[in-house]
């Protein structure tokens, strides 16, 4: 039975991700909103949290789900985009959903999809149709709070067809400005389009035109806001073993000396945001004080967030990492100057070419020995021998390998931090980076879980 879904889920999937993707914005909500018509409305059988953002918002979301559940509330999470599995993308109570569920519910909407298709112009698309199939599913669970990660945006997101009452906006900077705008204001006021009225703004530290344009529509739709730095935030962090012990200002008080087993002072501040979200959600604040903090350390204890600094395998270590863009980049390459202490770092990269690879090769460069520049699988990915034109110019040439296919040069990369006395071995490491498709298809060759 195992068998005959998986199959079928193979099907399901090409089916799929033959519409037009999800790297782009159509700035309507029509289609979606008539799918879910037919439906019976689906998103509307449960609350939600809704996130937006340009780095962060997955790990976030992972964090607010296992709060969440800490507490005894059922959850459905939404995120994308999936690293191994589209099943990925769809989980409740904290596990994907099963290929025989996510098959199921497929078949059940296939023909409601194609009903919409032949009412427009131009039929849904990939994400229309996976934002619908998650919907549907939390609805037939039943499920009590859906967390959903925007999949590009905000306010035109196939996903904002939800009214959450809690927003979370984790933090802004420029990526996919062919889609969202050239500067960080106009991209902030499209992702501000899921701050609803009567809803909790939690809105992570911002670029001062982000935070203008953020808190704008907060007073024009009448939400409240909690803003980092202000409300919320980190008051202490400081490293472990496996991760950071923090210490937290939330909405209700403080919660001290609480572990994180991932690392960067990015990864506290995401879960800065996860805590409020949940304390806006149960109603805490200052008068009421806290949330239980035995709950909220066991929680974060429990987080796990594939591809954002993994280590899937020692001596050497090797490290997944899914930055994709210069702001996520930077706060990676802080990450390891300060949770490790490498004496020799090689790299695999690959990317997607609509990137800018330039300022990410600029920011790994300093800490890196060595770069091994690859391909990955997407229709989106920069050539190898692009990148390593592109890589040449910042490590210049004799810092360079270059192996088309993503397995050889992990290989080529662990060979090369291998090459060294048995006294550097001990301190060498392998990072695999560049995109979240370079960072899944990275943890399916080295059999991450």
């Amino acid at each position: 039975m195992r068998d005959k879904y998986a199959d079928q889920l193979r099907q399901v999937e090409a089916e799929i991700t033959s519409r037009w993707g999800e790297g782009r914005i159509n700035p309507t909500r029509q289609r979606i909103t008539m799918l879910l018509d037919l439906l019976g409305d689906p998103q509307r059988a449960y609350r939600a949290i809704h996130l937006t953002g340009t780095n962060g918002k997955t790990s976030t979301a992972r964090m607010t789900d296992e709060l969440l559940r800490g507490f005894g509330v059922r959850t459905g999470r939404f995120t994308s985009p999936h690293l191994s599995k589209i099943n990925e993308r769809v989980v409740v109570d904290g596990a994907p959903v099963d290929d025989r569920t996510f098959v199921d519910a497929y078949r059940e909407l296939a023909p409601f999809v194609e009903l919409v298709d032949g009412q427009n112009d131009i039929a849904l698309s990939f994400f229309e149709v996976m934002v619908a199939l998650a919907y549907s599913i939390f609805a037939d669970t039943p499920i009590d709070v859906a967390v959903v990660e925007v999949g590009l945006g905000g306010e035109w997101d196939a996903t904002n067809v939800i009214d959450a009452e809690v927003a979370v906006v984790t933090p802004i900077g420029l990526d996919h400005v062919e889609y969202l705008g050239p500067d960080v204001a106009t991209i902030a006021r499209e992702k501000s389009g899921i701050i609803k009225a009567d809803a909790i703004a939690v809105l992570a530290a911002q670029p001062p035109s982000a935070a203008e344009q953020l808190i704008r529509r907060a007073a024009t739709v009448g939400a409240s806001v909690a803003r980092e730095g202000l409300e919320f935030g980190v008051l202490d962090r400081s490293i472990a073993v496996g991760g950071q012990l923090v210490t937290f200002q939330g909405l209700g008080g403080v919660y001290s000396d609480v572990f994180l087993p991932l690392h960067g002072a990015h990864q506290a501040e995401n879960a800065a945001c996860a805590l409020a979200a949940v304390e806006a959600f149960f109603g805490a604040g200052a008068a009421s004080g806290p949330i239980d903090l035995d709950t909220v350390r066991s929680a974060f204890a429990a987080v796990r967030s594939p591809g954002r600094l993994e280590a899937v395998r020692a001596s050497p270590t090797v490290l997944i990492d899914s930055a994709h863009n210069p702001a996520g980049m930077t706060a990676s390459v802080e990450a390891i100057a300060e949770a490790f202490d490498f004496r020799r770092l090689v790299a695999v990269v690959a990317t997607l070419a609509d990137k800018d690879v330039n300022a990410m090769l600029t920011i790994l460069e300093p800490i890196l020995d060595e770069v091994v520049v690859s391909q990955n699988s997407s229709r989106r990915a920069l050539a190898a021998q692009d990148l390593a034109e592109l890589a040449r110019e910042v490590f210049g040439p004799d810092r360079v390998t270059v192996h088309a296919r993503l397995d050889d040069a992990i290989d080529a990369a662990i060979t090369l931090a291998e090459q060294t006395d048995d006294e550097i071995l001990s301190g060498s490491g392998v990072l695999i980076t560049g995109s979240v498709v370079t960072a899944g298809e990275a943890r399916v060759l080295l059999g991450a879980p």
